[in-house]
């Protein structure tokens, strides 16, 4: 077994799967990406130095190609992996009623049967290099509270929290963790998607709350902590941060909040 660490990332052809790769393969991971877009995943690997680094084109909705991939790049990696980072998603936002069913069946299939299945497909080769090896299911700060215009993707995000809770029990005796990754409202091409499906209404009402877009290069460092840590959920930004305490402490203000808002911005 090589002893480089390997990380296996899906969403790896932009946004946030992009990031993450680069700063792994900057502090010597070998690192795989995995995606359906291959100009993207090309480009992706464009940005990373040395030799270390793999594509594999993969549809997060086929649990037998997860399989194959994990595999594939196990193989590459030199029998190992370390880390696997269930991050591809998508999301279509707008009134629940003014979804079509494809658009509930996408964002259900991808955000939500595609994590599972990544999970499931990942279990045997994270024991492997057990103990220390991780899980990461990326969530959102939809999957800590209801924002409204996301229904379905919030159900999706909240099931992925529930999922790793039940997941950190389950895999504790084989030495895995297992944690999530609760970005708050970050600029990546999701959320253009749901500014786009709702007619803009979650992009206006963060300018009218005052709210900052957070940049993607805040996320990786923040899953380089969860990679080296021992939290069930890790926030990415202060309304992430702010919104998962005060859904403990204070839920009845957060709900208040979501009715006139849709984000919290006064907590």
């Amino acid at each position: 077994m090589s002893e480089r660490k390997a990380i296996f990332i899906t969403g790896g052809s932009s946004g946030i799967g992009r990031a993450v790769a680069i700063y792994f393969a900057e502090r010597g991971w070998f690192v795989g990406i995995a995606d359906i877009d291959e100009q993207g995943m090309a480009d992706t690997l464009g940005l990373i130095e040395g030799g270390f680094k793999y594509a594999h084109k993969l549809d997060v909705r086929d649990r037998k190609a997860w399989d194959e991939a994990l595999n594939a790049f196990s193989t590459a990696a030199g029998g190992r992996i370390d880390v696997v980072f269930n991050n591809a998603g998508i999301a279509h936002g707008g009134p629940l009623v003014a979804n079509t069913v494809e658009e509930i069946e996408a964002v259900l299939d991808i955000d939500l049967k595609g994590v599972v299945f990544g999970a499931q497909a990942a279990h045997p080769h994270l024991k492997k290099t057990a103990p220390g090896s991780v899980l990461i299911n990326t969530a959102s700060l939809a999957g800590i509270i209801g924002a409204p215009n996301l229904s379905v993707y919030s159900a999706a995000k909240w099931a992925v929290r529930g999922l790793t809770h039940s997941l950190d029990a389950e895999w504790a005796s084989d030495g895995i963790k297992v944690t999530s990754l609760c970005p708050g409202f970050i600029d990546t091409p999701i959320i253009e998607q749901v500014a786009r499906d709702s007619n803009q209404t979650v992009k206006d009402s963060l300018i009218n709350a005052g709210v900052e877009v957070g940049h993607v290069s805040e996320v990786p460092a923040v899953v380089w902590a969860a990679v080296h840590g021992d939290k069930l959920d890790y926030t990415v930004g202060k309304m992430a941060s702010r919104l998962l305490k005060f859904s403990r402490w204070l839920p009845g203000k957060v709900r208040k909040e979501m009715r006139s808002t849709g984000i919290g911005a006064e907590l």
